[in-house]
């Protein structure tokens, strides 16, 4: 029962319930002893008359005071029910009390006055300090219900002073005005003590109000934390939280990591704007909700790249997967457009392919990666073959890292040809890294490598002044192009040192052209421009190298300085095909209509050449003219064939 009452005076003191409950929580702790305190007092009080006064005053009512007061102190000393914490059951109980304490007054006070008719001085003393003693008593026992104290305090004093009055006594009269002031100024600290208690309790229930709402502030912020704002999904923070505790808890559990990335999806945002890309994104991340049960996580990592937690072998992790690349490709309404992309998912499994949380994401980032370079729009699954690529990415990053470039790297040259006249009008500067440790590095290899290391800048600066020697050594007029990559036009100190290296080798920059790819401008058009504007102040010639292999639009070739389209060498083929033709006379017609010179690439046969003039254009490049050559081999063909010049 005190363990009881224990934890509930703990929780009404830190605010827990109401004021009232609080009020009744803590009568409950002293109402019992005040009617053990009666009882005591009652039987002493009957103890000392019993041979002076009639029996009824000294046995039967004392007993039945008695009983009444255990009876009483039973029901407060019941256990606590749920109903006891009501608030209005508690007030109920508390007015229950007042009327109770000031029957209990009443009674207590007649009886110990009528004892006070027996007896010596001493037996009329005990009454006296009696009355006091029980009143003071019960005051300190009510203090936290100051309204029963008070009306105890006027009853039974006030009857003890009247009948002390009427006595005649001076000395009972001084004695029970001194009771009564001692009682007043007991009255006054027990309302000071009860108006604090009420403070407290109201000012803990503020404070636990205000604990309540921040930690409900905390809470919603913490979930707004791991929550995409777009989709409404988990987000990358929440993501990798999940994939710790999985790893906590696995122990050798299999479960599976996939990305997606959407296939497509730029050009939703280029052509329709980043609203509706936003809008698509959410209708996506509903449907991958839509396509597995909750145990799968699904996060949203930024951009268009998605994430998926799924607590199961590669098979049920590929079978979700595919789902989601199938629910992905299913056509969006977005207002008044219907819009269609596609997804591309990576697989790593624990603890097959890693056991930390990185090196999962890492290895599922390249498969997704080879997913989108080999089977776009489908799953693919990390394995050891993949394993083996990335250690030889690994490889040959750490054979980029301590290269000798000034030695390791070179150019070859292959020639642009004017049709007609079979003279090269330029030689295009194509790049070569030969590895003393991997031997001879493919060019796309090596300019990703690069990136990932960062020395895509020592790069390009290297290979520019292989190209700016090579145009010292041409004649005039031929020139000299070279290809800068989306990396090299996004970073201005990579243009920066061009533009010196031009300025200091003191070329005619008229004789160079730089060649950028199609997908590179449709990043960042706007950066792109004030790049390709820079780099033609300086006389410089700017080729669009690929065309017809992305997604640029006939607004964007109109807006960008440029002064050449070169056809993708896919085209050529096509050149014997009359559909094939029309396109391409088509792009032919476009170039000429912006003011372009068009290179047709690819040509591999004097068919395609011939083709190719009666298609209109006047410039051509392929393995039919030439295959890379180096340098020596150029300017010696360059000078043997200085009237006449056919590589064919």
């Amino acid at each position: 029962m005190s363990d009881v009452n224990s934890i509930q005076s703990k929780m009404h003191r830190a605010g827990h319930y109401p004021l009232r409950v609080a009020q009744y929580l803590r009568l409950r702790e002293r109402i019992p002893p005040l009617y053990g305190m009666l009882s005591v007092n009652a039987g002493i009080l009957a103890y000392t008359h019993r041979t002076l006064a009639p029996g009824f005053l000294t046995l039967t009512i004392p007993a039945i005071l008695i009983a009444s007061c255990l009876i009483r102190m039973l029901v407060w000393l019941r256990p606590i029910g749920q109903q006891d914490l009501e608030e209005d059951a508690a007030q109920a109980r508390m007015h229950k009390a007042i009327w109770l304490s000031l029957a209990f007054a009443m009674a207590f006070t007649i009886w110990s006055l009528s004892l006070d008719r027996y007896g010596g001085p001493y037996e009329h003393g005990h009454v006296a300090v009696f009355v006091s003693v029980t009143v003071l008593g019960c005051v300190f026992c009510l203090t936290f219900l100051p309204t029963a104290a008070l009306l105890i305090c006027l009853t039974s004093l006030g009857m003890f002073l009247a009948y002390c009055v009427t006595t005649g006594s001076a000395t009972l009269t001084a004695i029970a005005i001194n009771i009564a002031l001692v009682s007043a100024v007991i009255l006054k600290i027990l309302r000071d003590t009860y108006d604090s208690f009420v403070e407290l309790e109201v000012a803990q229930r503020e404070l636990r109000i205000e604990r309540r709402q921040a930690q409900a502030l905390g809470d919603e912020n913490a979930r707004l934390a791991q929550t995409d704002a777009l989709t409404g999904l988990p987000n990358r923070r929440y993501f990798f939280a999940a994939l710790e505790n999985l790893l906590e808890t696995a122990e050798d559990q299999v479960f599976c990591v996939g990305l997606i990335d959407l296939d497509r999806f730029k050009p939703v945002n280029d052509t329709y704007g980043h609203a509706q890309g936003d809008r698509l994104l959410q209708v996506i991340g509903t449907r991958l909700v839509a396509q597995c049960d909750p145990s799968v996580i699904i996060a949203r990592l930024g951009g268009d790249e998605f994430g998926f937690i799924v607590p199961g072998g590669p098979d049920e992790a590929e079978a979700i997967a595919q789902k989601f690349c199938s629910a992905i490709r299913m056509p969006a309404r977005l207002g008044e457009v219907t819009v269609a992309v596609g997804g591309s998912a990576g697989i790593a499994i624990y603890p097959e392919s890693a056991r930390n949380a990185h090196s999962l994401y890492d290895r599922a980032d390249f498969a997704l990666y080879h997913a989108k370079n080999h089977r776009r729009g489908q799953s693919v699954r990390f394995s050891d073959q993949l394993e083996t690529l990335i250690r030889s990415e690994q490889a040959l990053d750490a054979a980029m890292q301590c290269a000798d470039l000034a030695r390791e790297l070179s150019v070859a040259f292959q020639p642009i040809i004017a049709t007609e006249s079979n003279q090269p009008v330029s030689f295009e500067c194509l790049a070569r890294w030969t590895s003393p440790v991997l031997g001879v590095i493919a060019p796309e290899m090596m300019i990703a490598s690069a990136e990932r290391v960062g020395r895509a800048r020592d790069v390009t600066a290297t290979l520019f002044d292989r190209a700016l020697d090579a145009l010292a050594l041409l004649p005039h007029p031929i020139s000299v192009s070279f290809n800068l990559s989306g990396h090299d036009i996004s970073d201005a100190e990579t243009i920066s040192t061009l533009l010196e290296r031009i300025d200091k080798s003191g070329c005619d920059a008229r004789r160079l052209l730089f060649e950028i790819t199609e997908t590179t401008l449709i990043a960042e058009v706007d950066k792109a421009r004030s790049v390709l504007e820079r780099l033609r102040a300086t006389g410089a010639r700017i080729a669009l190298d690929d065309f017809g292999t992305g997604y640029s639009s006939l607004s964007s070739l109109h807006q960008l300085p440029l002064d050449m389209v070169k056809i993708d060498r896919s085209f050529a083929p096509r050149l014997d095909e009359t559909v094939g033709r029309r396109l391409i006379s088509a792009i032919r017609n476009l170039a000429r209509a912006l003011s372009l010179e068009c290179v047709i690439e690819g040509i591999e046969t004097e068919d395609q050449l011939l083709s190719a003039r009666i298609a209109g254009f006047s410039l051509a490049q392929g393995f039919h003219f030439a295959r890379p050559m180096t340098l020596e081999e150029m300017l010696g063909r360059v000078e043997a064939s200085s009237k006449s010049w056919h590589f064919a």
